[in-house]
């Protein structure tokens, strides 16, 4: 790989790293200020129609991230589906809890809350928090504290998303992957070659 491509590839990599490192903050964050057992980002993948534990905080950190499900599975596959947020004080009485996906976790929580994370009309994926303490009453002032949390995350997953697309390209054998192998190859071309690659770039670029 020239330079060139591996300094594009190391931008792309770095910026993919870096949203995920905001993600791990929302849910580090988000579980602290609810005081809650467990917080975590679910992704969709589209291309296997699955949510993918993304980010998660607490009960379940160190073994869930990568874990994934059927994007119609549970509390959160309601939530993605509906686009709207859910409040469960008693999983145990909602048809729509999973207990056998949450047993596979290896930590089933008694309630929750959920909001979807949404960029423009699309669903991208779901924000949760698990197992706030029993005592405290869900107000309409936090349902509006959880929306920023899941504004935030949405963002940060919109450019993971894009970043990933980006690594794809980047090493595939469409446009973009052609692209860096072209400037690979002007690279290693001498004077007069790497002169009329670049001439006959621009002409593309104005073209295009």
């Amino acid at each position: 790989m020239s330079d060139l491509r591996a300094a594009v590839a190391a931008g792309v990599f770095g910026a993919e790293e870096g949203y995920r490192s905001l993600l791990r903050a929302t849910v580090d964050v988000a579980r602290a200020i609810f005081r809650a057992k467990a917080a975590s980002v679910f992704l969709l993948d589209e291309a296997t129609d699955e949510l993918v534990f993304e980010a998660v905080a607490g009960e379940g950190a160190e073994t869930l991230v990568g874990k994934r499900f059927p994007a119609d599975t549970g509390v959160a596959g309601w939530v993605l589906v509906t686009r709207q947020p859910l409040v469960v004080d008693d999983l145990t009485a909602d048809t729509r809890f999973s207990r056998e996906a949450a047993e596979s976790t290896g930590f089933v929580p008694k309630g929750l809350m959920a909001v979807p994370l949404l960029a423009e009309d699309k669903a991208l994926g779901v924000l949760e928090v698990l197992d706030r303490p029993q005592q405290s009453q869900f107000t309409l002032a936090e349902m509006d504290l959880l929306g920023l949390f899941a504004n935030q995350a949405a963002i940060a997953v919109d450019l993971l998303q894009r970043a990933r697309r980006a690594r794809a390209a980047l090493e595939g054998d469409g446009e973009l992957g052609a692209l860096a192998r072209i400037a690979s190859k002007l690279e290693e071309g001498d004077e007069d070659r790497r002169g009329a690659g670049l001439e006959l770039l621009a002409a593309l670029e104005r073209l295009l």
